[in-house]
């Protein structure tokens, strides 16, 4: 996430103040093993079955950053929020993972490229995803892969991006583009939801 953003119930939240108590999601700090394992293993079916360099948009507090590492990814994370960067640099401490203060949209990573981009709930809080989305798919190493978890959440003011309004925006960046819905599994998310959430895999032309 990043900091000062819109978060999940659409309004603006204070991402610094909020790194405290962050994990206490079960999605967000995956402390419970059954939420851990099945997003350990969506990962794994999402990213490079090789050991990769992974560039994690929006990290937060470094959880799936930690998932891709014990998977044997190089890691490197990007969020605004520097109390979210400090909490994963504890958290990856020792490991092959570097975290930097930065702006999702246009990560300081100069020319380093990566063989995945990992970014899950920050598209929809950009103002302009289509020119982020290209700015992203000019990260990626040829043969790389856009791994993209977003969702749209309530249903009075509804907020975030549907899945058919992302698969668009790829569409001419694109040639592979795969749509796995998440809703169903309660086991990600350590309870039931009825809202839509999902993970586009996009590998560019």
């Amino acid at each position: 996430m990043t900091n000062g953003e819109q978060s999940l119930s659409g309004a603006y939240t204070d991402w610094d103040a909020a790194a405290a108590t962050f994990d206490d999601e079960p999605d967000h700090g995956l402390r419970d093993p059954g939420v851990r394992q099945a997003w350990a293993d969506r990962l794994r079916s999402w990213l490079p079955a090789r050991p990769s360099d992974v560039l994690d948009i929006g990290c937060g507090t470094g959880s799936l950053s930690l998932l891709a590492s014990e998977q044997g990814h190089r890691v490197t994370g990007v969020d605004l929020s520097p109390a979210m960067v400090e909490r994963a640099r504890a958290k990856l401490a020792g490991r092959d993972a570097v975290f930097l203060v930065g702006d999702a949209a246009g990560p300081p990573v100069g020319e380093d490229r990566f063989d995945a981009v990992l970014v899950r709930h920050v598209l929809w809080t950009l103002p302009d995803p289509a020119r982020v989305l290209r700015h992203w798919v000019g990260l990626l190493r040829p043969g790389g892969r856009l791994v993209l978890v977003e969702g749209v959440w309530g249903t009075v003011s509804p907020a975030g991006i549907p899945a058919d309004r992302l698969t668009g925006l790829l569409a001419p960046l694109a040639g592979d583009v795969r749509v796995d819905q998440l809703s169903d599994d309660a086991r990600l998310w350590g309870r039931s939801v009825t809202d839509q959430r999902y993970a586009v895999v996009a590998v560019p032309r």
